[in-house]
């Protein structure tokens, strides 16, 4: 759940998060007030429209917000068995916190050999040499289910498919054993097949290595094959978490059950999709009040002054709507 304090067994904990770039007018915040924790060996999932600010939440967990940007907040990391702490993003990237970005041909080096793009990790972070870091990504790759991971070592990034270039990416950010990874929509790129056997891998790999994942989607469905919890996002802020299951069988606010509706479901008997009206607000006007009541079939006049407020509603859920108990059941 998220709020003041930090679950026991936090790995990662964020408080008050915010992206802000300068502007005209004051600083421009895209990520506004995110409050995130990360619990050991779990799988939270982060969901939300394009421009929500999903992945610079990440970037800003990293400490690589883009040119411009700014990061404010509480970031804690537990590196072993403690309570989170404050932490340098230089001194945990790579190491304890790595990431998996959403396009892979842009995340490999062109010039550099496959096993060599993986064995990076292990020489500037672990002091090995070049054959000791080659042999390591050889062994990561494997556990990556690259096949035949000797001779794909020797590959080039462009000789490579798709999902095969996802998963050196994947095996770039474990080689190093991070206790926590971070993926900025990995899948988005490929087929559904792929797509599935990358969520597969992701989710033994999470498993075997002990690890926690935060995984960014625009795809509630995808999460249900992988996420724990779930936090969806909207203009920059949380505005519900719960766990997984509860999330997809029951949304709570308005915003996740259009975003559910609005997505395919391709064995459905009779599929039929509900667009959500509008677009989301431009992060240079957010103005006061709920952000998604323009676009919110419930929305009242109280939600243009309501304050955000991510309330614990119970069994580890949060909420960030005023109308939540009177909406209960009424979708």
């Amino acid at each position: 759940m998220t709020g003041p304090g930090a679950p026991d067994d936090a790995v990662l904990s964020i408080r008050d998060l915010h992206v802000t770039f300068p502007g005209p007018r004051g600083g421009v915040a895209p990520v506004d007030g995110v409050d995130l924790d990360l619990r050991a060996g779990e799988v939270l999932g982060v969901a939300g429209e394009s421009g929500s600010g999903k992945s610079l939440t990440l970037r800003a967990i990293m400490g690589l917000p883009p040119r411009g940007g700014s990061v404010s907040g509480d970031l804690r990391f537990a590196p072993g068995d403690g309570p989170p702490e404050p932490y340098s993003p230089a001194e945990v990237r790579g190491r304890g916190i790595s990431m998996v970005f959403q396009e892979p041909m842009t995340a490999l080096n062109p010039t550099m050999r496959v096993g060599d793009l993986v064995g990076l990790g292990p020489r500037m972070h672990a002091g090995r040499s070049r054959a000791q870091a080659r042999a390591e990504a050889v062994e990561v790759m494997r556990d990556a289910g690259i096949p035949l991971p000797e001779r794909r070592a020797r590959s080039w990034p462009h000789e490579l498919s798709g999902g095969l270039r996802q998963r050196v990416v994947i095996a770039a950010a474990l080689a190093s054993r991070p206790r926590v990874l971070l993926c900025d929509e990995p899948t988005t790129a490929l087929d559904v097949t792929v797509q599935r056997q990358i969520l597969s891998l992701l989710r033994r790999l999470v498993d075997e290595r002990h690890m926690s994942m935060i995984f960014v989607t625009h795809d509630l469905p995808v999460l249900g094959q992988l996420a724990d919890r779930i936090a969806v996002m909207y203009a920059g802020r949380i505005v519900e978490v719960n766990e997984a299951r509860a999330l997809l069988r029951a949304p709570r606010h308005p915003y996740t059950h259009a975003l559910m509706h609005a997505a395919p479901v391709i064995d459905a008997a009779a599929e039929r999709l509900e667009g959500i009206p509008g677009r989301p607000p431009d992060p240079r006007c957010f103005g006061d009040g709920c952000r998604f009541r323009d676009r919110c079939a419930h929305a009242r006049p109280e939600c243009a002054g309501a304050p955000y407020r991510l309330v614990d509603s119970g069994a580890g859920a949060a909420l960030a709507c005023i109308r939540s108990l009177e909406l209960a059941g009424v979708r």
